[in-house]
């Protein structure tokens, strides 16, 4: 099981590595970098490079539940070629994209892989992971499981009775707005984010329930946005406690297999054997980007939604001031006020949903650091990226 996300993996005997799984000529060598005993936050990028690819498969690192597929693939149709003066080639390289997808008008417009990734490898989505949690949250309200989102998050999870998430609702857990006490700063290894995966339950709970119910009350809840990992984990414990059901059964059965997910995905699994909710779902570039079109289409299968009416609408707006102009939080999706919303995940992992545009792109990468290749090659970058893709859009629309 993953004994943290940051845990120490122990001896890796490579050999056993490249010996059980198939892995791609072009990255085998990329192995022998993997680190004997390391926090995954403290990797270096060469060894990040060969691991995100894998985390489902590291030897002493993690146990995962597979998400199953059915017996159809929802097809991808490719569409003619961008016509552009953007620099992609250059773009991409900076980026460290492992691989891109874009969707328009629901065909491919575009697709790269590279760092020795292929379609059909599965790369780590780190907090994309939370969309594909609220997403299940949405369904777990229409199928029943979850009465209201003014519930409180105490009524379905009885060990954080006494705690400070009496006074928070599901809605408020939803938009991280709890106000509960949180440390999410990935360089401290002292921080919240750091420590809860660690923690030893002591009281027949979850580590999550019981690391998460011992936190302080830092404002009134529903007062103050404050981003917490920790949060959309207690998330995870909800769905799984009010369907009965594990993240990613739940998940094969709303998503994957009714909307035709081209190959199974993993979703990695705490020591308590619950799914990490806000964090590490393992699948292929093309089904990331399927989630996206998953979403423009109102989350629905042959034509009925799996998510409540007027789900949708909240879920990707603002319902949470994140003190940046133009951008908010909604149900566990970034926001921006002219309509696109987006996920995002530690080293370049990212969902970016346009619906004006009918538009979906779709990246897993390696960056350097959590944010970026630097000052001006992270999220600033993809920016403009974005920009020049739309831009493009809207001139080829325009005739």
């Amino acid at each position: 099981m993953l004994k943290k996300i940051g845990v120490s993996i122990g001896a890796i005997a490579v050999s056993a590595v490249v010996a059980g799984w198939a892995i791609g000529p072009d990255w085998r060598a990329l192995l022998s970098d993997l680190p004997s005993s390391a926090r995954l936050l403290e990797w270096s990028h060469s060894q990040r490079t060969a691991g995100l690819r894998m985390l489902d498969r590291l030897p002493l690192l993690s146990d995962s539940r597979v998400i199953e597929v059915g017996d159809h693939v929802r097809e991808l149709p490719i569409g003619k070629p961008l016509d552009w003066d953007f620099d992609f080639d250059t773009y991409f390289d900076a980026q460290d994209h492992a691989g891109l997808v874009v969707i328009h008008n629901g065909e491919i417009r575009l697709e790269r892989y590279g760092l020795g990734f292929e379609e059909d490898g599965r790369w780590t989505s780190f907090s994309v992971a939370k969309s594909i949690t609220s997403t299940l949250v949405g369904a777990a309200v229409k199928d029943g499981y979850i009465k209201s989102l003014d519930d409180k998050v105490s009524d379905y999870i009885e060990g954080l009775k006494g705690s400070s998430y009496d006074d928070v609702t599901i809605e408020q857990l939803l938009t991280m707005r709890s106000g509960v006490q949180w440390n999410e700063d990935y360089a401290d290894p002292k921080a919240d984010v750091a420590l809860f995966f660690d923690y030893e339950a002591d009281d027949g709970l979850s580590n999550v329930t019981s690391y998460m119910k011992k936190l302080p009350r830092a404002h009134p809840a529903g007062e103050k946005w404050h981003y917490s990992t920790g949060e959309t984990n207690l998330i995870g414990v909800l769905i799984s406690k009010s369907t009965g059901k594990s993240l990613a059964e739940y998940a094969s059965e709303k998503i994957w297999k009714p909307f035709g997910m081209q190959q199974k995905a993993t979703w990695l699994i705490g020591s308590d054997g619950i799914e990490l909710a806000g964090c590490c779902v393992q699948a292929a570039t093309r089904d990331f980007a399927r989630i996206g079109q998953f979403m423009l289409e109102g989350a629905a299968v042959g034509g009925e939604s799996i998510v409540p009416e007027g789900w949708i609408e909240k879920a990707t707006t603002k319902q949470a001031d994140t003190g940046t102009p133009n951008e908010g939080y909604g149900y566990q999706w970034w926001t921006f006020d002219d309509g696109p919303y987006q996920a995002g995940g530690l080293y370049g992992q990212g969902m970016h949903i346009d619906p004006t545009r009918n538009l979906v792109i779709a990246t897993n990468s390696s960056w350097k650091t959590t944010q970026g290749n630097g000052e001006d090659q992270g999220q600033k970058l993809r920016t403009e990226f974005y920009n020049a893709l739309k831009a493009a859009i809207d001139k080829e629309s325009a005739h």
